[in-house]
């Protein structure tokens, strides 16, 4: 009996260890990744900005400002120093949270990106809720009418959500709906009469005014992001669906939906419960992709309907040369690709029990 004891202590520590060990090994490697990725992106926007036809020091200085003030603002910004070193100390500095200051606003990019951010991510949110919550229904009903009408009406308007430029439907919108029919607000995130009254939160005025109780100026919001966020997910929606549908045509072809037929089980089960329960990881994907570009290609949308987000900053510090605005803004869009990989792979593992068992 001693011995089966002897035995089974020394056998219980080493089946912790492993049950530790796979752990540790998924978020070292994980780590290592995203390490490595945000590497790549620092180097990517460091090239960017030095790559840019633009002198820093004149658009800091101006173009009258003496050869002296020239020289020192040089040395000042390191453009004396070996590129290698100049990277290097931009690599310090972002790690510090430093990103220079905004020509445009002359606080530090990172403030300005804090303040603009929340405004892309709330218009983001909610396309993303329509295009997810009307794409993927449609692309299911396409797949199982495929060839008949209504597969046809549901490929013929993702086209149109693929292909129409998103500025020119801001512009139509805002004419038929808020010039028009009256049943939207203007451009802008709120009316002038509602600013200061909400207090900054999370900086997503329809939660924050949800929070303090202030329930007219919700409502004023929601006017607001109504056509932009539903002219997004317009174009959210037709990429959702287009892959939804063929996601599921893929599916309907395998074996075990006849056998769940054959079985009883009804039609509605199979389709919306096993196959469409059979593609999730990959729209996963695809959601995570789109919400990805949403965020950066929220620039024309935002500049069509005046949206303090930011699109909006990037493109006026392009117009501005403001170069720590561009770069400051093009890492932060990266960081966000980097994070959305990241949920992916979590939610990959709580969705599809096969991906826990490869890993």
């Amino acid at each position: 009996m001693s011995a089966v004891t002897t035995e089974t202590a020394v056998e219980a520590p080493e089946g912790w260890g492993r049950r530790i060990a796979g752990p540790i090994r998924k978020a070292i490697s994980l780590l290592s990744s995203v390490s490595l990725t945000f590497l790549g992106l620092t180097c990517v926007t460091f090239i960017i900005g030095r790559g840019i036809n633009i002198d820093p020091v004149i658009a800091i200085v101006g173009e009258k400002a003496s050869r002296s003030t020239y020289e020192r603002v040089f040395k000042e910004l390191n453009l004396d120093r070996p590129v290698w070193e100049q990277y290097l100390i931009y690599l310090n500095k972002l790690f510090h949270g430093e990103m220079g200051k905004s020509l445009m606003t002359a606080k530090p990019v990172f403030t300005d990106l804090l303040h603009v951010f929340p405004a892309t991510l709330e218009l983001a949110l909610v396309a993303l809720i329509v295009g997810v919550c009307l794409g993927i229904p449609l692309g299911v009903f396409a797949a199982t009418n495929r060839g008949r009408w209504p597969d046809q009406i549901v490929r013929f308007g993702a086209l149109l959500g693929y292909s129409m430029p998103v500025f020119w439907l801001g512009l139509v919108g805002l004419l038929i709906f808020y010039a028009k029919l009256g049943w939207v607000e203007g451009p802008g995130r709120i009316d002038v009469a509602f600013d200061d009254i909400v207090p900054s939160v999370t900086g997503m005025i329809t939660i924050d005014s949800l929070l303090a109780g202030e329930y007219e100026t919700f409502w004023n919001a929601i006017g607001h992001i109504t056509l932009p966020a539903s002219i997004l997910g317009y174009y959210s929606l037709a990429y959702v669906a287009r892959m939804t549908r063929s996601f599921m045509l893929s599916q309907l072809r395998q074996e075990y939906v006849l056998a769940t037929l054959a079985k009883g089980l009804s039609p509605f089960r199979v389709i919306w419960v096993h196959a469409l329960g059979n593609v999730w990881v990959q729209l996963i994907t695809v959601i995570a992709l789109t919400f990805g570009g949403l965020l950066e290609g929220a620039v024309l949308t935002e500049t069509v309907f005046a949206w303090p987000g930011l699109g909006l900053y990037l493109k006026n510090s392009l117009f501005a040369a403001d170069l720590n605005a561009v770069v400051g803004g093009t890492l932060l869009i990266g960081v966000v690709y980097i994070f959305l990989n990241m949920m992916s792979d979590v939610i990959y593992t709580l969705v599809d029990p096969r991906a826990r068992s490869r890993k």
